[in-house]
């Protein structure tokens, strides 16, 4: 993107003005919690776990086993004022201990908060869905999905859409603003920094039978040390005036550190997706259609790339009607990442501005990644994970990322007592532009999982799943796990 001076605008003047709701009758604020204790194992008959096992589980689940799990996750709200719990102090922590050939113990979230009404103030790791996507059984968001551990960062936003004043509930805003750091062992660079806004509105009121949607992700990798086109000790352009250029977007930079990358570039990696969707709302469901159009090298400014982006479709009935087997939940989507503008760059031509390169960056060749997990869609895969049989790209993150899929996610109920879902992907991969996969091999990943409550011990949730992956791509892996929850309450 060529600048985002007037979308920060945008994102600023609700946190300027906007700090209440508008309703007839005060709100009272109450926090939902999750308390819990899980026990699963895995295993596969190759010892790789199969895609939709792994993939946007935020980080948590191995790529390899067998394997077993325990989880555990509390989390508590305090109440800071008398009058209508307005302010609160909450913190929050799970932790994952996955016992297999690489033991490890893994917080994906352990955050303090601050809230006030709808806003919230938080530091620490939180588990994220980012942009206008189904996120339980999509694909997952093109820029953010789930598929990595939580980045440590600090946020001020809103916790969900917040009503505009003056205008009776019929324009809604939801936004944040953080800023961050990525791992310290990243195979690459170091000491990298991170930086996240969002803001998105809503036109309809919340009860409306017709909504709309629309808005933006950008996200920032920068500062740190690097040995591709950074200065002569490797470190790239840092401190507050190179802060206020990544964060615009602007082109340029100042001291010591810039590079003729950095002058003609801008200051750090930029990606992320400018979304837009429709909710309509029947009798009987509601339907909600979605559109991700993705940016990373500017191509969407010069309307290059627009085939590519993740489009979905979402349809939740409102009833359940007893039958022993029911579809309640439905969702379609396609994404496509083939295009990238075209496969020739020329700095400065718009209709040859070409060769966007999703996830990967000259500058910080471990690419658009977080402890080796892709931070963005899971169809864009690491080259770790399809090594064993395609070729690299040079040292870059991805070696896959001109990809075409089919997605389709299903949920619903058995005999009214066993609660189900499914997802079933299709993809075409072609590489990337300079290195071609020959042949676009195809891959199917499919999963099903079921889950029912047992009368014992004051309640427990029995879990399976069964994942299968067939095609080029990956091995062909067939796997299961299979999994005991106990919810806690405190109160």
């Amino acid at each position: 993107m060529r600048s985002f001076n007037s979308i920060l605008f945008l994102f600023l003047i609700p946190l300027i003005g906007f700090s209440q709701t508008e309703t007839k009758q005060p709100e009272t604020y109450k926090d939902s919690t999750t308390n819990y204790f899980e026990v699963s194992g895995m295993g596969s008959n190759n010892g790789h776990t199969p895609f939709w096992i792994q993939a946007n589980q935020f980080g948590t689940v191995p790529v390899t086993g067998p394997g077993g799990t325990a989880r555990v996750g509390l989390e508590h709200y305090w109440p800071l004022s008398t009058n209508r719990n307005i302010w609160r102090a909450g913190l929050s922590v799970e932790a994952v201990g996955n016992y297999t050939a690489n033991p490890k113990i893994l917080l994906p979230q352990l955050n303090a908060s601050l809230r006030f009404k709808n806003w919230e103030f938080f530091v620490g790791r939180k588990k994220q869905w980012v942009g206008l996507a189904d996120s339980t059984l999509g694909s997952g968001s093109y820029a953010w999905s789930g598929n990595a551990l939580p980045i440590p960062k600090i946020q001020i936003g809103t916790m969900k859409f917040v009503n505009v004043p003056f205008t009776k509930g019929w324009l809604a805003f939801q936004a944040f603003y953080s800023d961050g750091l990525f791992e310290k062992s990243r195979p690459i660079t170091s000491g990298l920094k991170f930086h996240q806004k969002s803001f998105y509105m809503r036109i309809g009121k919340a009860t409306s039978k017709v909504k709309l949607y629309g808005g933006f992700n950008h996200q920032v990798q920068w500062g740190g040390k690097s040995p591709y086109l950074a200065s002569k000790d490797g470190k790239l352009p840092d401190g507050i005036s190179n802060y206020f250029h990544a964060v615009f977007g602007t082109i340029g930079g100042s001291g010591d550190n810039q590079t003729n990358f950095d002058s003609t570039s801008r200051i750090g990696n930029h990606l992320g997706s400018i979304d837009a969707a429709l909710e309509i709302e029947t009798y009987g469901a509601s339907i909600l259609l979605y559109r991700q159009f993705v940016y990373e090298d500017g191509s969407l400014f010069y309307l290059t790339n627009l085939s590519d982006g993740l489009t979905g479709l979402r349809i939740k009935k409102k009833y359940s009607y007893g039958a022993d087997f029911e579809i309640t939940e439905g969702v379609f989507e396609v994404l496509f990442t083939k295009n990238q503008g075209g496969d020739v760059f020329v700095l400065g031509n718009g209709k040859y501005r070409g060769h966007d390169n999703y996830f990967n960056n000259q500058q910080v060749r471990d690419g658009w990644s977080y402890f080796d997990r892709t931070i963005g869609t899971p169809f864009i895969t690491p080259t770790s994970q399809t090594s064993w049989k395609w070729p690299l790209y040079a040292d870059n993150f991805t070696n896959n990322n001109r990809v075409l899929l089919y997605h389709l996610g299903l949920r619903g109920t058995l005999m009214r007592k066993i609660q189900w879902y499914t997802k079933l992907s299709y993809s075409s991969n072609s590489g990337t532009y300079l290195e071609r996969f020959h042949g676009s091999p195809k891959q199917f990943s499919g999963l099903i999982s079921l889950q029912t409550k047992l009368d014992v011990l004051g309640g427990l949730t029995l879990k399976g799943a069964y994942a299968t992956d067939l095609g080029d791509l990956y091995r062909k892996t067939h796997g299961f796990t299979l999994g005991l929850r106990k919810d806690l309450s405190f109160y």
